[in-house]
């Protein structure tokens, strides 16, 4: 399987080995654009993997501090840029976006819901989290991830 994020049309894609198109969410990439520096809130793009997956069986919409569960619940009216439900944590795999683990960079469920489509994220991949539910029990750790 391979994960590919396009971040013009804020689509991601699920790819069986073969080519295949398995799923297609709406997502949201950074507001502010495409990088690689620490502490610009920017997604970066080229080779990833999944490092490590957090959240099995959490529920849907749960709010996750430092990949830890809280009990609270995001809504769409929060101005924040809550990580809920699920968290799939990326390893960078080419020398510009090596330091993607270390800048926390997730695919995660959002409360902004609604914003999805757009760019509106502060450096993450968000998606709905009926969706990140669906893509996390589809994927493995160490699935390729491609964001262009």
């Amino acid at each position: 399987m391979q994960i590919h994020v396009h971040i013009p049309s804020q689509r991601l894609t699920l790819l069986a080995d073969a080519g295949t198109l398995l799923r297609e969410y709406t997502i949201s990439t950074s507001q502010f654009g495409i990088g690689f520096e620490p502490g610009s809130h920017k997604t970066p793009t080229g080779r990833f993997r999944i490092e490590s997956k957090w959240g099995e069986g959490a529920p849907e919409g749960e709010i996750f501090v430092s990949r830890q569960p809280t009990g609270r619940f995001g809504t769409e009216e929060d101005p924040a840029d809550h990580v809920q439900t699920r968290i799939l944590w990326l390893e960078g795999l080419d020398p510009e976006n090596a330091n993607t683990h270390g800048r926390y960079i997730y695919i995660h469920g959002t409360n902004a819901e609604s914003r999805l489509g757009t760019a509106a994220s502060h450096g993450c991949v968000r998606m709905r989290n009926a969706e990140i539910i669906d893509l996390f029990d589809q994927v493995e750790v160490g699935t390729e991830v491609f964001i262009e």
